[in-house]
């Protein structure tokens, strides 16, 4: 048991990406004056958390196995899927679920739609993934350089 909780590829990725969720939750406090739960466990925003899980796992992997591992390898093409994902694919369907839920609003105006609406806020843009990968990679090499300092 003690390996498991002592196991920094696991531990640093989950820890940095419910860091961002913090932060986004924190943004959108201060933004709304209204402290919404729900904003730990949504997609999409600034930065994006699943950018920095991803690129923690493959900085603690390169720092532990090397650069040249295929265990490096492995993650850094996960973490490029993931990334691409997040900016890509996720966010154009963001972009679908807006218009079709202006195309509802308009074909069903003065009926509410709350429970129809699809969710708008599923990507990122490209510069959230950026951000979100940059910090996972900081946050992770910080503590691997200076854990014998803490």
């Amino acid at each position: 048991m003690r390996a498991l909780f002592s196991n920094a590829a696991l531990w640093l990725p989950i820890s940095v990406a419910f860091g961002v969720q913090i932060y986004k939750m924190l943004a959108h406090w201060v933004q709304t004056g209204r402290l919404d739960y729900r904003v730990l466990s949504q997609a999409g925003g600034m930065p994006s958390s699943h950018s920095a899980m991803v690129t923690s796992l493959a900085t603690v992997i390169g720092y532990q196995y090397g650069l040249d591992s295929a265990l490096f390898a492995i993650t850094v093409v996960l973490a490029a899927i993931v990334m691409y994902d997040a900016r890509g694919v996720r966010q154009e369907s963001g972009k679908q679920a807006r218009v079709i839920n202006q195309i509802l609003q308009t074909f069903f105006s003065g009926h509410p739609l709350t429970e129809a609406e699809l969710k708008e806020l599923i990507g990122h843009t490209t510069i959230q993934v950026v951000v979100g990968g940059i910090i996972g990679i900081v946050y992770t090499l910080a503590y691997l350089l200076f854990r014998d300092w803490l």
